[in-house]
């Protein structure tokens, strides 16, 4: 069954770095839309950055020039590069993974879309 981890959490003064990881154990890595989200306390859950199998990428405004995502399919691996992390980044990180009924159809590949699968989540601490 597929599974997804996310590894890579941790607590980082303003300005720094982290790169959070998730492991798609079992997800086909083909006509997928994958993501990171982030949930912080008292907040709803938001978008931080898709890929689309083809390599289309799209970020939040938030994050735009300080986060990279990207995607190795041999290791069926997805990688969120934070850098120049503020203490608004503080959340819990998500990445979500489905694959796509129209895989040429990059649109599809969006925030709103439904995400059949999810990982538990690694908590991201950014202090002033």
């Amino acid at each position: 069954q597929v599974q997804l981890v996310e590894s890579g959490g941790g607590s980082v003064q303003a300005g720094g770095s982290l790169r959070l990881t998730c492991s798609a154990s079992q997800f086909p890595m083909n006509d997928y839309c994958m993501a990171w989200f982030r949930q912080a306390p008292g907040k709803e859950r938001e978008g931080v950055a898709t890929v689309h199998w083809h390599g289309r990428k799209n970020y939040a405004d938030s994050v735009k020039a300080r986060f990279t995502i990207y995607v190795d399919n041999v290791k069926n691996t997805l990688w969120l590069q934070m850098d120049n992390l503020k203490p608004e980044d503080t959340a819990t990180y998500y990445c979500a993974a489905e694959t796509l009924q129209i895989p040429w159809d990059w649109s599809e590949c969006r925030f709103n879309r439904d995400f059949g699968y999810w990982g538990q989540g690694t908590q991201v601490t950014v202090s002033s």
